[in-house]
């Protein structure tokens, strides 16, 4: 089985994923992703799905379980690069995807991951 690379870029994780996703690697994603956000005490995950061109409604609720269990280990998810026929597949799906945050490409959602971390230094207090 196919297994989705993660980068470490600094304080984030950087996913692009360049193959169509079945559901066994979608959960292999969401397995390693937890783990590599545990491991590297990542402050924020972006999701690069430019390179995706259809979604289930499997593989939605994926990127948003991803989100959420991000979320639950102090990493805010940022979702990058999502093709016009992506989002249309997903509202007609009616997926909304509480939490998951988007950006335009991966320069802006970096720039957005950033803000983001920057917010929450912020509000805690600089834990």
């Amino acid at each position: 089985m196919e297994r989705i690379p993660i980068l470490r870029m600094g304080r984030f994780l950087l996913v692009t994923i360049q193959i169509e996703m079945d559901d066994q690697i979608a959960l292999a994603l969401q397995d390693d992703l937890t783990l590599q956000i545990q491991k590297t005490s990542a402050r924020g995950v972006l999701i690069d799905i430019s390179a995706v061109e259809t979604v289930d409604s499997f593989i939605g609720r994926m990127i948003g379980n991803i989100s959420a269990m991000s979320l639950i280990l102090d990493a805010r998810t940022v979702v990058v690069g999502m093709q016009p026929a992506v989002a249309i597949t997903l509202v007609e799906l009616g997926l909304t995807l509480p939490g998951v945050r988007t950006a335009l490409n991966v320069e802006r959602g970096m720039a957005l991951l950033a803000v983001l971390d920057e917010q929450f230094e912020v509000a805690s207090g600089g834990e």
